[in-house]
């Protein structure tokens, strides 16, 4: 499985590497989120929770899922600029003025991601113009939470007004926590991206994929970027430009924006901090046996990002409920599943706590 970017006819001088103050906040916001996908920040997220504004904690919950179950391509608005050439802006406000450029058709689809009803990587209806789309984004809402709901009906109903909200959202973490954060990691990405960009020109595009990581190759034959992943999607620079952001708090992930119509982009780590001791070999023993079956292993990927009901991931994988249930029990068997209910909703996510203690290439295959 992997995401493909045909890059047939792209010119050197299309690829660029440029840091971003919007996709690193997305990274801190995801992290503050979700501290057990990554261990190495744990002592950044308690310094950045302990003083943080009670008012804006609460914000954060309106549209968490936008940063933790997903990845939303709101962090990439360049991205979705006509021409596929667009960089990021040097400061936060030059990017949120590039987000303020994205149609509301664009935003809406991009906003309405984590709810899986949109075409992603193929042209479809948008929800703005489509009753069906529209009305199955909000059935795919309800499913996730009364917030999801909430949120994605004020989306639908006045995008302009959730446009003007997640601006001044992150226009005040900028001004709690993320101002201070990026003064500090802005000088290791600019480091990053010129040691890149000099990879790009002195030894080719092969060699400075292969310094974003191991995942990602060049079959320059075939004119395709390939990157190892779990999960299958397609793409082409198409005239436009291939753009590397570099994150200093991303890692495991590694991320790849193939939405249609948009510019590619790699969203790459910079560092990989060390994982805690592994469990007892028992314990080890028990969990890897049950995600030694390749459909468990692809479930996890799904289960790290977001909770989903048996029905849900039946759809995702083509499978029969009961198919999915039995492969729940071996996870839940070996202790790596959490479940809660939501009304009629029986919601399954992986315990990633519990997923990191098996080693950092298993945690990374599952969430890159």
């Amino acid at each position: 499985m992997s995401v493909d970017i045909d890059i047939t006819g792209l010119r050197p001088e299309r690829v660029s590497v440029v840091p971003s103050p919007l996709a690193e906040l997305s990274m801190a916001l995801h992290a503050l989120a979700e501290p057990g996908h990554h261990p190495g920040l744990q002592g950044w997220v308690t310094s950045v929770t302990s003083r943080l504004d009670p008012h804006l904690a609460d914000r954060m919950c309106e549209a968490d899922f936008l940063w933790r179950s997903t990845f939303s391509d709101l962090f990439l608005p360049y991205a979705g600029i006509p021409g596929g050439t667009a960089l990021p802006g040097a400061t936060l406000a030059e990017d949120l003025d590039l987000l303020d450029k994205l149609s509301d058709e664009q935003f809406v689809d991009a906003a309405l991601e984590f709810t899986c009803a949109t075409c992603y990587s193929t042209h479809g209806p948008t929800a703005l113009a489509d009753a069906e789309v529209r009305r199955r984004a909000l059935e795919l809402a309800a499913a996730r939470g009364p917030r999801q709901l909430r949120f994605s009906e004020r989306l639908l109903t006045d995008p302009p007004r959730t446009r003007s909200w997640l601006r001044q959202f992150l226009e005040d973490c900028d001004e709690a926590f993320f101002a201070d954060t990026w003064s500090r990691l802005r000088h290791q990405l600019a480091a990053d991206a010129r040691h890149k960009t000099d990879l790009l020109r002195r030894r080719g595009l092969a060699e400075a994929l292969g310094s974003v990581s191991p995942a990602v190759a060049l079959d320059a034959e075939a004119g395709r970027i390939t990157v190892d992943k779990l999960g299958e999607g397609r793409t082409a620079t198409a005239g436009g430009g291939l753009l590397l952001v570099p994150t200093s708090l991303g890692w495991p992930h590694l991320m790849v924006l193939h939405r249609y119509g948009w510019q590619p982009v790699l969203h790459y780590p910079v560092g990989s901090p060390e994982l805690t001791a592994p469990p007892s070999l028992e314990q080890l023993t028990l969990r890897m046996a049950a995600l030694s079956h390749p459909v468990r292993m692809r479930m996890c990927r799904s289960l790290a990002r977001s909770a989903f009901t048996t029905g849900e991931l039946a759809q995702v994988h083509g499978m029969t409920a009961p198919e999915i249930s039995r492969h729940l029990s071996a996870l839940k068997k070996a202790g790596l599943l959490t479940t809660r209910r939501r009304g009629r909703y029986v919601l399954h996510q992986l315990d990633v706590t519990a997923v990191a203690r098996l080693g950092s290439d298993f945690l990374e295959g599952i969430l890159r």
